[in-house]
């Protein structure tokens, strides 16, 4: 079934679409668009594809559109996207890089790619590189002068391939489950 789907400046975008690399836009299947998150992709299936990578509570509507606005209304900081197959209007992959202002480096800033997920009928077929192509250049058309990701042991051999080095170690304290979610 062919629906038919809205063209990124018609959709109330994270950030412009300018940002999205050209080159890696260029390297999808004709019937795959890479853009940035937008308002009404809850309804896209955002948070299935983001289920293959973790637990997701779902909110509802309203609490995931109220969180796309905060993390929009922090100007350079957050870039979502999404590739999305257009026969079906939904997405089938996900990412974002956070970008990070810093005093050292002379006020550099570090991207930070998150939440990489394809969906599971999706994988094999470079999506996963071209989301982590897209977000670099983000970062790097942003300034920063590092991008980096953590991930498990397990996926370093995809990241190697996506051109990143394995540098450090990750440490992590997670706080107490939480009795009530959080107010946006």
């Amino acid at each position: 079934m062919s629906t038919t789907h809205p063209e990124p400046a018609s959709l109330d975008l994270m950030f412009p679409q300018e940002l999205i690399s050209p080159e890696v836009s260029a390297q999808l299947h004709s019937d795959l668009q890479i853009r940035p998150l937008a308002s009404t992709d809850y309804k896209r299936g955002h948070l299935a594809v983001l289920s293959v990578l973790s637990v997701v509570n779902d909110l509802g509507e309203a609490a995931w559109v109220n969180q796309f606005h905060a993390m929009r209304a922090t100007p350079r900081t957050y870039y979502s996207i999404v590739i999305l197959d257009k026969a079906s209007d939904n997405i089938v992959g996900v990412g974002t890089v956070v970008i990070e202002r810093k005093f050292l480096r002379g006020l550099g800033s570090v991207g930070h790619i998150e939440d990489i997920a394809v969906d599971k009928n999706q994988q094999g077929k470079k999506l996963g590189l071209r989301i982590i192509q897209a977000l670099t250049h983000i970062s790097e058309i942003s300034g920063c002068y590092k991008t980096i990701l953590n991930c498990s042991d397990d996926n370093i051999p995809f990241y190697q391939k996506c051109g990143y080095v394995k540098k450090e170690n990750e440490m992590a304290k997670y706080a107490p489950e939480r009795v009530h979610t959080p107010k946006l």
